[in-house]
């Protein structure tokens, strides 16, 4: 049985946990999937690679508003996966063997689950033996997988995931897209804009309905306008067509109506679930709560000592930024066990990459009156700013929340072109206790840019309670 100082499991975020001042330790990363986690290979940046080329094919429409007539010709679909993928995949696998290369570090491409506190069984896995390993030190890093709810015939039909279905052979002609959050949101957009027809179906009366209320409905009519949005909705199962070719799902509407779609593809996008029930972790005593992620403390370390966990099979915001920023913590903890840090998880912004963007970070109007906070709402169209004009742009709008008296932001919310990067000066206020005042004529701010929604948003927000 061989004995490390350090066992990581899983090469995402996981894998910047190993540092050069490590060099000196014997460590094990043990990754059963494809190497560099979700973000790099099913996440985050192959799905922002296909956004935008789609916002692109999308444009003529907004153009032609705009005295533009452009014509969307052709989409190459396997030239844009095989530029996608012809770049992600050799990273991967040169991150692999980097890793794999490292004098003080043994991979093992194996599943590994806990049959000890500190000791791990690996699977026996093409051609690798199984075999089990002690470690000083765990960290827990294998991130998330997709779910997929047992609707009556969803086994005996083909469907795709987030993590399958940007390598289709080919581009359907029709999707029906199951679910109502950023993943179907963010899909919605690229198969849409590439000229499949598709049907989204979603429990909640809106989209993306973790969002402020203004911001999810004003975002459920957008989208409506490119896809058939089916809310309210619940899948009652899932057949192929008579032809044996593509997918019929029967749905009902919480009134009872019930109906069917048709489909070539059928993608389940309905979130994603922590691999911690993979470790058999009620082997070592590590707690995991009730929505099956591995519960730590503010500086990552679980229940017991020497263990850590980082990024979705611990976080509840399934995000890479906060995966990266826990693994630093994580990083400098192990390095430094007499002197540790905390995460800083405040102010956790995050986007969704549609059409439209939607960008957000701390309390929606909602939270802000379930908590009984003394909170002003202030909400700025884009189209009230000069480069909004030149957009022509009737839709959307950028929405603050603040305490009345000390001008504190509580809450930024933004629907419309770049919310993504817009949003970063109000993350800055937040992170940095800039009242919203402040924020906005402490500094400059270029006329007349697009940012300007932003100045004007903040000025617009009372601070007091007279205003």
């Amino acid at each position: 049985m061989r004995h490390f100082d350090l066992c990581v499991i899983g090469s995402g975020s996981g894998n910047s946990v190993i540092d050069d001042a490590m060099d000196g330790w014997s460590v094990a990363m043990v990754e059963a999937g494809t190497f560099g986690g979700t973000c790099l290979n099913v996440g985050c940046i192959p799905t922002k690679m296909y956004v935008y080329p789609a916002d692109l094919a999308a444009s003529p429409q907004q153009a032609k508003e705009l005295g533009v007539d452009l014509e969307l010709v052709d989409v190459r679909w396997p030239d844009i996966r095989d530029r996608i993928f012809g770049r992600i995949d050799p990273i991967s696998s040169g991150g692999r063997d980097w890793r794999a290369g490292r004098p003080n570090v043994t991979l093992y491409e194996q599943r590994g689950r806990f049959v000890g506190d500190h000791e791990l069984l690996l699977e026996a896995r093409d051609g690798h033996p199984e075999t089990t390993i002690t470690a000083d030190r765990f960290v827990l890093a294998n991130g998330s997988r997709a779910v997929v709810p047992p609707f009556p015939g969803i086994d005996a039909v083909p469907y795709e995931t987030s993590d399958t279905v940007m390598r289709l052979d080919a581009l359907p002609r029709s999707m029906v897209i199951v679910g109502g959050g950023y993943i179907a949101a963010e899909f919605a957009h690229v198969f849409s804009s590439y000229g499949v027809q598709v049907t989204i179906v979603g429990r909640s009366p809106q989209l993306l309905s973790r969002e402020d209320a203004q911001v999810s409905e004003r975002f459920t009519e957008l989208l409506g306008r490119r896809v058939d949005v089916r809310t309210s909705t619940e899948v009652q199962r899932v057949d192929r067509r008579p032809s044996g070719d593509g997918v019929v799902v029967t749905a009902r509407t919480k009134e009872g109506v019930e109906s069917t779609i048709e489909a070539d593809v059928l993608l389940v996008a309905t979130g994603r679930t922590p691999n911690a029930d993979t470790l058999d972790l009620d082997r070592t005593g590590v707690e995991v709560d009730d929505d099956g992620r591995v519960v730590v403390d503010s500086r990552q370390r679980t229940g017991v000592e020497g263990i850590f966990a980082l990024g979705d099979v611990s976080s509840a915001h399934q995000l890479k930024h906060v995966a990266n920023h826990e693994a630093r913590v994580v990083k400098h903890n192990l390095l430094h066990p007499d002197a540790m840090v905390e995460s800083d998880h405040r102010y956790v912004p995050h986007a969704v990459f549609s059409d439209p963007q939607v960008a957000a970070v701390g309390l929606t109007e909602a939270e802000a009156e379930e908590q009984g906070l003394d909170y002003a709402v202030a909400v700025q169209d884009y189209g009230s700013t000069a480069y909004g004009w030149a957009m022509g742009d009737e839709d959307h709008f950028v929405k603050l929340v603040g305490e009345r008296g000390t001008g504190r932001l509580l809450g930024a919310h933004l629907i419309g072109p770049q919310a993504s990067s817009l949003i970063q000066p109000l993350i800055q206020a937040m992170s940095f206790g800039l009242p919203a005042h402040a924020m906005a004529r402490g500094q400059y701010w270029i006329h007349p840019a697009m940012a300007e929604v932003v100045e004007n948003a903040l000025l617009a927000l009372p601070s007091s309670s007279e205003d």
